[in-house]
């Protein structure tokens, strides 16, 4: 996963934040957390990439007015809504501006951990998608050889046992090839590496 991506959790409940900082940082997702949106505000950098878990309800400013306010930033920060009191308006007014999900507490790990994949997973097909044909190129050139052939096979559609057998190495090694050679390029998943092969040839 590329180091730049940030999992950024905004809830003035102190017991969620560390619950869900735990939770993240043992799947070595990269975390920031704030206790409301006016200290989220005051920190944010128009750079920052990965997404935002975001409480509606919090003192101060709630969490659909800092969506609001992000959004005539220009931040492309995808976010992900959470909430202990779900309601239709809420969530009509959280997917108008662009949320990826509504999520109700408790928390169900597994539709977070899926909301938070599919928000990184926009953020790096909107990198590639910005970048120009000699960054791409240069980024293929720092493989090894060795992470070539790999993703060379990966993106005809190979499998990895495939793959072995080809490259006679195990595939164990395959796999680990495969994780250095998608975390060199940045990519989170098969269709934005193979994105990345046609734009860049």
């Amino acid at each position: 996963m590329p180091d730049t991506l940030t999992v950024f959790i905004v809830d003035d409940d102190a017991s969620v934040r560390d619950a869900l900082s735990l939770l993240l940082g043992i799947r070595d997702y990269r975390v920031a957390v704030f206790g409301d949106a006016e200290s989220f505000l005051k920190a944010y950098k128009k750079e920052w990439r990965g997404c935002i878990l975001l409480d509606i309800r919090m003192p101060g400013m709630d969490g659909l007015t800092l969506q609001k306010h992000l959004a005539t930033l220009g931040s492309e920060l995808p976010v992900i809504i959470m909430t202990g009191h779900g309601d239709v308006a809420s969530a009509r007014e959280a997917f108008r501006s662009l949320a990826i999900d509504f999520l109700e507490k408790p928390l169900d790990h597994r539709k977070l951990l899926a909301g938070i994949d599919e928000a990184f997973s926009r953020q790096q097909a909107t990198a590639i998608a910005e970048m120009n044909q000699d960054q791409r190129r240069r980024l293929l050139d720092s493989l090894t050889p060795r992470e070539t052939e790999v993703m060379d096979r990966v993106v005809a559609g190979r499998h990895n046992r495939e793959i072995a057998a080809e490259l006679g190495i195990s595939p164990r090694t395959v796999e680990v090839h495969k994780a250095r050679m998608m975390d060199k390029l940045g990519v989170g998943n098969v269709a934005d590496l193979v994105r990345l092969n046609l734009q860049a040839r």
